[in-house]
């Protein structure tokens, strides 16, 4: 048996696993125990406001689980509809956030290395 600590969504695992010979067949399918101390989540950050913190009538939100690489509006600025506002980075590949419509930006909700999840706000727009 050999022992290993795996972590899933931010929680540990200890798991043993058996090793098998050539051509031999387990009995049981393995079952994993949670570790004594779960792997606590960090904190997401506050996030950043900007223009005053007020949240505009149109939100921006992330269409998948990512990293922010780069932002490439401010708060204030007048964006026209498609014009980039920031990158995502998601499964190595970088994909640009665009503004669903033109309009100024009113609020960035995040900064640079945030992480962030599906549907979450990343900027508004007035």
């Amino acid at each position: 048996m050999k022992n290993y600590r795996i972590t899933v969504n931010g929680i540990a695992y200890d798991v043993a696993v058996e090793e098998l010979g050539a051509g031999t067949v387990p009995a049981a399918a393995p079952v994993a125990s949670p570790a004594a101390t779960p792997v606590a989540a960090p904190a997401a950050p506050a996030p950043a406001a900007t223009a005053g913190g007020a949240e505009g009538s149109v939100k921006i939100a992330a269409p998948m689980p990512g990293k922010i690489l780069a932002i490439k509006a401010n708060a204030g600025q007048a964006v026209k509809r498609g014009e980039v506002v920031m990158i995502l980075e998601a499964m190595k590949m970088e994909n640009e956030i665009t503004a669903p419509e033109d309009g100024t930006i009113a609020n960035i909700n995040v900064a640079v290395g945030d992480s962030v999840e599906s549907g979450d706000t990343l900027a508004s727009l007035n």
